[in-house]
């Protein structure tokens, strides 16, 4: 099992209790993001487009703890941005892990190796390194050559120091699954706990707008890797929203699982779209017209959407929502090979990859001159 048994355990009491309580819209994991800016410039990514006089604030902890408290969800994720550049994380993670809640801490881990003095291993902190594939392929998607070396010495670095460390890896249109497939037998080598994929999200800022996958091409990609699966690799996600990738499963979006707190308050309604703020948790549940969003809603912003933070929490419910969703979740952990013979001849078909024939452009971020303007302000 990728994620510990005390872990899985807490998960599923608090998913239980809420089902007892009778709520009908419960948070998974609270999306902390601290900062927006970045030391990367990914052209696929949406997140950092902000001018400078917002890439330069933070949350206090404080405030981080503040929100967690609110959601009251037994997992955090801290995204960004790179939560690394922020100059109170090791405090941040510190108070979340004394609060008892499992914390990923994501990161580009360019930074991983000379920060790892600043935290202490427990099993309520995991990094969660983001590697979008094999070396030519992460440097390509992250416009950073080198950038791939740097992070799998940070993942090394603290595997060696005993720290927990799962791997974030988005996919776009053109990746070559028998690369990622490779990847994945990379990662587990270097002694990575879990894995976790998913297709990425047209966020409209990105720089790129030519590269993201539709859903029909994303469960054809994906049953094409995630099928006749090797049993040495290990996921950090739910067996029924890697089943929903492949395909073999429909979901309704779950926009308030994964709710996100930043600078600006709770983002409405989730963590890839801004449609407004919301200044507590109740009020983004109270106030949101959630009939809005999702596929099944008509949206365009909602068309093409697969990625985690709308539809892991939909593979939980559905496991803790009746007998039939735990014996579906029971079959697929113990028979989790997925043998499939039609998605074999997917991965003999020619692949024509995005950095085969784009030569790789390393974007200029604002971080160097927002961590000067910091310094002298």
């Amino acid at each position: 099992m990728a994620v510990p048994v005390s872990q899985a355990w807490t998960v599923a009491t608090y998913v239980l209790r809420q089902k007892i309580k009778g709520r009908k819209r419960f948070p998974l994991v609270t999306m902390l993001e601290p900062l927006f800016r970045c030391n990367l410039a990914c052209a696929g990514c949406g997140k950092i487009q902000y001018p400078a006089h917002i890439l330069k604030q933070d949350l206090t902890p404080e405030e981080c703890f503040r929100a967690v408290e609110e959601s009251g969800t037994p997992m955090v994720s801290i995204p960004g941005g790179e939560p690394l550049l922020h100059p109170q994380i090791d405090k941040i993670v510190q108070g979340l892990v004394q609060r008892k809640k499992y914390v990923y801490m994501c990161t580009n881990a360019l930074l991983l190796k000379e920060k790892l003095h600043l935290f202490k291993p427990s099993k309520y902190l995991s990094f969660s390194v983001h590697l979008d594939g094999q070396r030519e392929h992460h440097d390509f998607s992250v416009c950073r050559e080198g950038g791939y070396d740097i992070a799998l010495e940070g993942i090394k670095a603290a595997v060696a120091a005993g720290f927990r460390v799962t791997t974030n890896t988005t996919l776009f249109d053109g990746a070559d699954p028998n690369s990622v497939r490779a990847f994945f037998d990379e990662l587990m080598e270097v002694g990575v706990e879990g894995m976790m994929v998913a297709p990425g999200y047209t966020y409209e800022k990105a720089p790129d707008q030519k590269h993201f996958l539709g859903r029909a091409r994303s469960r054809r990609l994906f049953r094409a890797i995630l099928s006749n699966r090797k049993k040495t690799w290990k996921f950090n996600a739910s067996p029924m929203y890697m089943e929903f990738l492949m395909g073999k499963r429909e979901f309704a979006c779950t926009p308030w699982g994964m709710p996100a707190y930043s600078i600006f308050g709770w983002q409405k309604p989730c963590y890839l779209l801004q449609d407004g703020y919301a200044d507590t948790f109740q009020e983004l549940i109270d106030t949101t017209d959630w009939s809005n969003y999702g596929t099944e809603s008509g949206n365009p912003k909602c068309a093409n959407c697969m990625v985690h933070s709308g539809y892991e929490a939909s593979g939980v419910y559905y496991t803790f929502g009746s007998l039939r969703g735990l014996l579906d979740t029971a079959m697929a952990v113990f028979f989790d090979k997925y043998e499939d013979r039609g998605a074999l001849d997917l991965l003999n078909e020619p692949v024509n990859p995005v950095h085969s024939f784009n030569p790789l452009i390393q974007i200029e971020t604002k971080v160097n001159v927002v961590e000067a303007q910091r310094t002298t302000a």
